[in-house]
């Protein structure tokens, strides 16, 4: 019960407050920890394949594993001191761990730069996507925000919810070290193809189910908030697994889906076209508003997972 209480109130913090510039975020500590640990592992192994993976496999493991341990020693002495203090810092904990309302700031950020220009909507979701956004036409711009709110609706909030749910703050943060891994070092280029390969496939494992729960929980949402989730069902069903990764095309689709829009296609990154699977069909022009849709689609959706998987936790608990 305690722990369910704590995301619960992590949940609610996040929804109120955000992510608090003021206080040292645990994730930065989480990428400083892997950046000084590749200019490590790079000096000491030698640039081949087979030994650039073993590396990667030995990054992944030494990073997953302080950002667990860190945590759980801390929560463990603090709940040995007294039990109401460890159960204030497993929430705040969880608290800083979600990303919802940050997600949904993102959006709105986007929203309004489109709004006022093409130019400020390219420099606003350069922010939050990987991609080339300099030549990106209004179109673009409106698409890229909204399967950034989509996709990490995964990463930002249902994966988290998920293993904190199993194993407190802790194992939040080895999930969060998960996913910051794949995204400073998971890239399919010369620099990053052998020493990422073991995080990008860890990435995929670990947000394999929760993936799908997004999926889900964005039609039901759909559903709640009148859109079409009948749609939104049937472009998931019949696109979801065309994107390369085996999670990202899951909420795309069924965002897609929802809106009567065609997401996903061609993208540039790095100077470079990459060819990409859409989802949906164009059943009409994208518009600013899909962006302010989205969010309202992300936050019902995690309502949603939030309600169900406190109430499967507490059901196996009895």
């Amino acid at each position: 019960m305690a722990v369910t209480c704590a995301v619960m109130l992590g949940f609610a913090l996040d929804a109120l407050l955000g992510d608090p510039r003021w206080f040292p975020h645990p994730v930065c500590a989480v990428g400083k920890l892997i950046s000084c640990m590749e200019k490590l592992l790079r000096r000491l192994f030698p640039p081949r394949k087979g030994a650039m993976i073993f590396a990667g496999a030995v990054l992944w493991i030494v990073v997953c594993g302080v950002s667990f341990a860190v945590p759980f020693l801390v929560l463990r002495f603090l709940s040995g001191i007294n039990l109401w203090l460890g159960f204030a810092a497993n929430s705040i904990l969880c608290w800083l761990i979600f990303a919802r309302k940050s997600l949904s700031e993102a959006g709105q950020h986007v929203y309004r730069a489109v709004k006022e220009s093409v130019e400020e909507g390219r420099k606003a979701v350069a922010w939050y996507v990987g991609r080339d956004t300099a030549a990106l036409s209004e179109e673009g711009v409106i698409k890229a925000a909204v399967e950034t709110i989509a996709e990490n609706l995964t990463d930002g909030v249902v994966s988290p919810l998920i293993y904190m749910l199993i194993g407190g703050a802790p194992l939040g943060m080895l999930y969060k070290a998960v996913n910051t891994l794949d995204s400073m070092v998971g890239y399919h280029n010369e620099k990053y193809e052998n020493l990422g390969k073991f995080s990008a496939k860890m990435d995929d494992i670990f947000n394999f189910i929760p993936a799908r729960l997004s999926a889900l929980c964005i039609i039901a949402g759909a559903g709640m908030l009148r859109l079409d989730n009948r749609s939104a069902l049937r472009i998931y069903r019949r696109d979801r697994n065309l994107h390369k990764s085996p999670n990202a095309g899951q909420t795309e689709s069924a965002c897609a889906g929802a809106l009567h829009i065609q997401l996903g296609g061609d993208a540039s990154y790095f100077g470079k076209t990459v060819r990409k699977a859409a989802f949906g069909d164009p059943l009409r022009r994208v518009d600013r508003t899909d962006i302010l849709a989205t969010i309202d689609l992300m936050n019902a959706a995690s309502v949603l997972a939030l309600a169900l998987c406190c109430a499967v936790r507490l059901t196996l608990q009895r």
